[in-house]
């Protein structure tokens, strides 16, 4: 006797060898032998032989006429015996029986299963649902398979013009669209980023690394929604001065100004002159949840996201032939010893009378020069004194800096500025420290000491920089971070330090300014009326998303500076390179800011120069294959220093010889990083941004 049954949910065959009360010892044609209940045995046969029955069996199923079975079935629950007498005309044998059973199994869309042999045909409209998707899963599979064929070719289907960034950075994985890109992709043995540039859904490099950045950070689109503009106060007192700004020629987002007001032989008083978007925008209002969306003015060689509308910008900057709000800090100077005598805050209405461009003036404005009187250009005098009273500043922070135990800043680094036009980058090396640079920078330093503690005073909270005074080693002590109340920030060796000169770019500096003013009009009172009050639970959460927005847009800006780096190579037209050597396995290339690391690189002392045969390298995933040829110097203690202490990260493959990097970059690298591309005065922006105190 041979028996039909279920087993883990398989219909299996086999003769019994045995029979215990309500179980079989069964043996299946493998030659395995098996325990079967009676409760799971389906049919009792004699012949034909249990594989046969199989075999035979599975055939037949195939020829069922599943619709017709359907139709027979009716809508009561039924045994699959029942169902084949109906079925076939008679009462159903072996083979046929288990036929019926591998065919109502194997077509769940139209049978139910309600037990073991018995089952149900599923309700009409059920069934045509089902069989509509099974329809259009075939079809699908038929317009996939096109897909790939044309992927193949290096041809883009028309259904993916539309969705080809988000294919690569947020697709729909069910889709027919994604699952082609994938199996196109691993049959060209292709990722698909360069699966879409090779086929024309990517029109370069940087529309991949600019595309993924804002289906990331702006997925709405990186315009702004209109939103009425603010009109310029009428009631500010115009100040008596004829300010001037120094910045670099691509800066529209002018927000901070000088001027010089002499009083006596001896005595000058200086005016540090900061754009007042503030008064414009309210806390809450649609400028401030824009403002806030965004954190940061995006920058990248050759373009930019700005955090405010351009309509706004061109209110509050502070262009040249125009009156213009700012919050302004007066310093009064005794000329002889550069002692400050006294300082003030005001809110008044700033004449421009100059915009002063690097572009213009780092060729005359040298330290030479200044020495010698030499040279002529827009208000000479007026920079001669500021230089002098800038190294005074300088020098006192940096006796306070040595005071916290930090040694001298190095102040003859490279910085190195994009210029981006029609595709074509220029990249102008800018020695960190010039006197227009450091200029800038020790009074932004000033200004934004000066006004911490102003709201310390007033007791009012703040957004800070400190850096110094954790726990932990001493990367976790001297690691900067963002605080509410001041503190320290022994790197600047300042006693506390609040970013408030760079409103219209920066948001921690847009919410500063609110409560300086505050400072400003109501004094003691100024706790009662400020937006932010002591443990204001949203301005936590605005340094919170703050730090976030800021690095992720560090390490674009880094990611696009190494783009452009790489475009320029390919510019150049010529292989090799000189380098110098930053520290073990890390070069820097000196024309350009392109760091490699290279593993297995024989040891050579920091500031070493090499020549570097580039191989190849690939500005889609910005890696770069080089070769070192030849050692050829070691630079001056001068260069040495100019090299940064900690360039951005990058891993290579190992190799003596010929190796191949591509980028990383940690968070506190990508902030030091940040500086140097912005479009205001980069020593100024590294001043913000920590690099004079790395």
């Amino acid at each position: 006797m041979n028996l039909f049954f279920e087993e883990s949910g398989d219909f299996k065959a086999g003769s019994v060898l045995s029979q215990a009360g309500e179980a079989f010892q069964v043996e299946l044609p493998s030659g395995k032998r098996t325990k079967v209940k009676s409760k799971d045995v389906l049919l009792h046969f004699s012949s034909p032989a249990a594989a046969e029955l199989l075999e035979s069996a599975k055939q037949q199923a195939a020829d069922i006429d599943l619709e017709f079975l359907w139709e027979v079935a009716g809508q009561d629950e039924f045994e699959f015996v029942e169902l084949g007498a109906e079925y076939f005309g008679h009462a159903p044998q072996a083979v046929e029986a288990a036929s019926l059973l591998f065919a109502l199994h194997g077509a769940p869309f139209y049978f139910y299963k309600k037990g073991r042999g018995r089952y149900k045909a599923a309700p009409e409209a059920a069934l045509k649902a089902a069989l509509a998707g099974i329809e259009k899963k075939k079809q699908q599979a038929v317009i996939q398979a096109a897909y790939v064929e044309e992927l193949k070719q290096l041809r883009l289907p028309d259904a993916f013009k539309n969705l080809g960034l988000q294919l690569l950075f947020k697709p729909d994985k069910n889709s027919i669209e994604y699952k082609a890109l994938v199996e196109a992709c691993s049959v060209l043995q292709m990722n698909a980023a360069r699966l879409m540039l090779a086929t024309g859904g990517l029109t370069n490099a940087k529309h991949f690394h600019l595309s993924k950045f804002l289906l990331e950070y702006f997925p709405k689109g990186s315009g702004f929604p209109s939103t009425p503009m603010p009109s310029l106060p009428q009631n500010l007192p115009v100040a008596d001065v004829r300010a001037f700004s120094i910045d670099d020629v691509t800066t529209t987002e002018i927000d901070d100004a000088f001027s010089i007001t002499h009083i006596d032989a001896s005595t000058v008083k200086v005016g540090i002159h900061i754009a007042a978007p503030a008064l414009g925008i309210q806390r809450n209002d649609g400028l401030d949840l824009i403002a806030r969306s965004r954190m940061s003015t995006v920058y990248m060689p050759g373009d930019k996201i700005t955090m405010l509308p351009d309509e706004l910008v061109d209110i509050y900057t502070l262009g040249a032939g125009q009156t213009r709000p700012a919050v302004s800090l007066y310093v009064t100077l005794n000329t002889d010893d550069w002692a400050i005598k006294a300082s003030e805050s005001k809110l008044e209405a700033i004449p421009m009378n100059a915009n002063l461009r690097h572009n213009d003036l780092d060729s005359l404005v040298t330290e030479e020069n200044l020495a010698n009187s030499a040279g002529d250009y827009p208000h000479k005098e007026d920079i001669a004194l500021l230089w002098k009273w800038a190294q005074v500043l300088e020098a006192g922070r940096m006796v306070k800096r040595e005071s916290f135990g930090l040694k001298p800043e190095q102040t003859n680094r490279v910085d190195f500025n994009f210029y981006v036009e029609d595709d074509v980058v220029s990249i102008v090396r800018r020695k960190r420290g010039a006197p227009l640079d450091k200029i800038v920078a020790e009074l932004m330093i000033l200004a934004n000491s000066t006004w911490g503690k102003l709201l310390a005073d007033h007791g009012i909270p703040g957004i800070y920089r400190a850096q110094g005074g954790g726990s932990g080693g001493w990367a976790a002590k001297m690691q900067v971070r963002m605080l509410t109340h001041a503190a320290p920030h022994q790197g600047l060796g300042v006693d506390q330090y609040a970013w408030s000169t760079s409103p219209l770019r920066r948001y921690t500096d847009l919410v500063n300014q609110w409560q300086i003013i505050a400072c400003i009009q109501h004094g003691v009172t100024a706790a009662l009326v400020a937006p932010f009050k002591p443990k204001d639970a949203d301005l936590f959460a605005i340094v919170s998303g703050f730090e976030a927005a800021y690095a992720a847009y560090a390490e674009f800006q880094t990611n696009m500076e190494r783009y452009w780096c790489l475009r320029w190579i390919g510019q150049e037209q010529r292989q090799q390179f000189d380098a110098v050597v930053l520290k073990e396995e890390v070069l820097r290339l000196l024309e350009i800011p392109l760091i490699i690391r290279l593993p297995g690189m024989p040891q050579m002392a920091r500031g070493a120069q090499v020549r570097l045969e580039v191989i190849r390298w690939d500005e889609l995933d910005l890696s770069i294959e080089v070769r070192v040829l030849e050692m050829l110097s070691t630079v001056t203690e001068d260069d040495l220093e100019e090299a940064p202490e900690d360039p951005p990260g990058v891993e290579g493959h190992e190799s003596t010889e010929t190796l191949t990097t591509t980028p990383t970059i940690s968070e506190s690298e990508a902030m030091q990083n940040l500086g140097p591309i912005q479009e205001s005065n980069s020593v100024a922006d590294a001043a913000d941004d920590e690099n004079t105190s790395s």
